[in-house]
C-alpha cells in the first residue's frame, strides 16, 4: 500500500505521527533518510523491509536520520 505513495506523501504521514511498514527496496537511500527524519520529529515507528541488499553505511545513514524510530527487515 505505501510503496505506491510519493516520498512527499510518506513524509507527511510520518510527520503527522503515522507509523507504517513498507517495502523499501525500490527507494533511494536519500528518500528513506527524508522519510526517517520526519518520523524522528513525530516519534512515528517505521519499518523498512527488503533491506538486506543495502550497504551497512546506507543503513546507518537511514537509522541516524530516524533517531531510533526506524526498524529494518532483510526480506
Amino acid at each position: 500500500m505505501f510503496e505506491q505513495r510519493s516520498v512527499e506523501d510518506l513524509m507527511k504521514i510520518a510527520t503527522a505521527g503515522g507509523g507504517f511498514k513498507m517495502d523499501a527496496s525500490k527507494r533511494s537511500t536519500e528518500d528513506l533518510m527524508k522519510i526517517a527524519y520526519c518520523s524522528k520529529t513525530s516519534g512515528a515507528r517505521l519499518t523498512f523491509t527488503n533491506m538486506g541488499h543495502r550497504q551497512t553505511i546506507d543503513l546507518m545513514k537511514i537509522a541516524s536520520s530516524g533517531g531510533g524510530t526506524v526498524s529494518f527487515e532483510a526480506g
